[in-house]
């Protein structure tokens, strides 16, 4: 069982860092483009910065999941070298992970009221006139994909970065 969630797990962080790696690259060439347009041509592009803003949303979004899967995204680590006790280390690392699940749950909570409004009262971009469940899309998978990576801390006790752990690698 435990090598099924591994393998779902390596297929997961290569879809992750294929989207943040695409949308890094789309983020990146629409605001060059953006500038050498602007500035160079003297063209003014409709649209071209809805583009970049929904592309950096989803970068975000999904360097916050990278981040989690890591857990890398509540690194205050003074503690946790402090501490000599491996009852007290793996306690500190399962209430940071209790933590990070009440907070993913809240996130959770309000993506699903972002996404419902978005439902029930329909809006677009002004200038592509693109969804705004686009963007929104990136939030709602960020908090399932936190909340998921939270309660994989919580349920090993790999709640933060132990440069102990590092040292003994």
């Amino acid at each position: 069982m435990l090598s099924f969630f591994s393998s779902i797990d390596r297929v997961m962080a290569r879809l992750l860092n294929l989207i943040a790696i695409i949308a890094s690259v789309v983020v990146a060439g629409l605001v060059f483009f953006m500038v050498i347009a602007r500035y160079a041509m003297e063209w003014s592009i409709v649209g071209v910065d809805e583009l970049a803003l929904i592309s950096a949303m989803w970068l975000y979004m999904v360097g916050g999941i990278i981040a989690s899967r890591r857990a890398e995204h509540l690194v205050v680590d003074f503690l946790p070298q402090q501490l000599t006790s491996p009852f007290l280390l793996r306690l500190h690392q399962r209430v940071v992970a209790l933590i990070m699940v009440a907070t993913t749950v809240f996130f959770i909570y309000l993506a699903w009221r972002m996404m419902s409004f978005a439902i029930k009262r329909p809006q677009t971009t002004p200038g592509l006139g693109l969804p705004e469940l686009i963007p929104l899309s990136s939030l709602a998978l960020a908090s399932i994909g936190c909340f998921a990576y939270a309660m994989r801390d919580l349920i090993t006790g790999r709640a933060c970065h132990n440069p102990k752990e590092e040292g003994e690698k």
